[in-house]
């Protein structure tokens, strides 16, 4: 258990929430259709730095929604370290200086998907809220999980955190308050040729974002080089 995030009214709380998610039996529940397109795309070994630097620009509070404690910052490099991306699936949200201001970890804790069970965590820079990104991130991460045949997922979130338990319950789960965290389950619909298709295109055009967005920062960085060439010695013309 961990975190989660929020939508407009709940992104004052984006960075913190978590979510757990378990599989059991095929049962069916609702998949809101999202009003904001966002480019989130699945991350990779060569994203763990912007990983790391992501988390440790969360603060101490935001750092207690996420992880549950107060993470300090050797303890968000072990929690880097270890990531499995060969197992797991990290989901991300880049701006356009390609920095890394949200981001979601689907944990599954079982050698197989299908049947197993799984553990949400989500963050979201404050600069980056009110827009939605949690939810977009919970929402993504629910289509995964419906596509590698998880029926049910089970919600852990503390008690008070009032936006990740709107979203989930938005979303059709149903909660439990034992002391200071809320249990909840949240059934999905089996996986649909539509639900397999929009995750490969929703990746597809997010990968694509991802690329213009490095060739433009490759491109700005070039024209940097050109101008310090043109006017060199902070003189305003170029040499004879």
């Amino acid at each position: 258990m961990k975190q989660f995030t929020p939508t407009p009214d709940d992104d004052a709380a984006d960075a913190r929430l978590g979510l757990g998610a378990q599989a059991s039996g095929s049962q069916e529940l609702v998949v809101r259709k999202p009003d904001l397109m966002v480019p989130i795309r699945s991350l990779g070994e060569n994203h763990r730095d912007r990983i790391r630097a992501h988390l440790k620009a969360l603060n101490d509070h935001d750092r207690y929604f996420r992880f549950g404690f107060t993470a300090n910052d050797e303890q968000i490099d072990r929690y880097v370290d270890g990531l499995n991306f060969e197992r797991d699936e990290i989901f991300g949200i880049y701006n356009r200086r390609l920095k890394l201001i949200a981001m979601a970890h689907l944990a599954y804790t079982g050698e197989t998907r299908a049947g197993g069970s799984s553990e949400f965590g989500v963050s979201v820079l404050a600069q980056a809220r009110c827009r939605g990104y949690g939810a977009r991130l919970f929402e993504r991460a629910v289509m995964h999980a419906r596509n590698e045949g998880v029926h049910t997922m089970y919600v852990h979130v503390l008690s008070e955190n009032a936006a990740m338990l709107k979203i989930a319950r938005s979303a059709g789960a149903t909660f439990v308050r034992d002391g200071p965290e809320s249990e909840g389950h949240l059934n999905l619909p089996p996986a649909t040729i539509n639900s397999q298709l929009t995750e490969m295109v929703e990746e597809q055009l997010a990968q694509a974002n991802y690329r213009i967005k490095v060739q433009a920062k490759q491109l700005l960085k070039r024209l940097g080089r050109f101008q310090a060439w043109w006017r060199p010695s902070g003189h305003g013309a170029h040499p004879d």
